[in-house]
């Protein structure tokens, strides 16, 4: 029977060289020069934290970290951004956890979707992933194309399609 898996996982390296690409560019411009920024990605905990001096700088810091991940081949939606930026002292520090892996309430809205698309298919909850078995192949291919016009806010990867 056919099947695949949407997934939502993050190549660690890459995301690793859009955060040293952001801090190279940001040493390296103009309105930056003397100004406080750091920016660390924490591997162990998929948390980047950010520290600028205003909020302005914080907003351009997050603009250029949204364009270098995207350029880098990762989807924006990576970066959980709701939480808000806190000052302490003279800085503005922001931490922004990475989304790796599928939540269940996320999983739950997949399944959801797939159910009222009508089609023959079924689907799995396994873990972080959510596994798509079908009779054709067509209709797997169809919830990949549902999957991709329904913005639900994470990055989704289909893989393991096996027939």
């Amino acid at each position: 029977m056919p099947s695949f898996d949407i997934a939502s996982k993050v190549d660690l390296q890459t995301l690793d060289n859009a955060v040293n690409t952001v801090k190279k560019e940001i040493t390296n411009r103009y309105d930056f020069k003397g100004s406080h920024v750091e920016i660390e990605l924490n591997k162990k905990d998929l948390v980047l934290n950010i520290e600028v001096e205003s909020d302005m700088k914080l907003g351009q810091v997050l603009d250029v970290l949204v364009s270098k991940t995207m350029r880098q081949g990762l989807d924006a939606n990576i970066y959980d951004q709701s939480k808000e930026p806190y000052q302490s002292g003279k800085v503005f520090k922001k931490e922004i956890p990475v989304r790796n892996g599928i939540k269940q309430e996320d999983a739950k809205k997949i399944v959801k979707l797939i159910k009222d698309s009508g089609l023959k298919v079924q689907a799995a909850i396994m873990d972080d992933i959510v596994r798509v078995t079908g009779k054709k192949i067509d209709d797997l291919q169809e919830v990949i194309q549902k999957m991709k016009e329904s913005n639900l806010g994470i990055p989704l990867q289909y893989v393991n399609m096996k027939s």
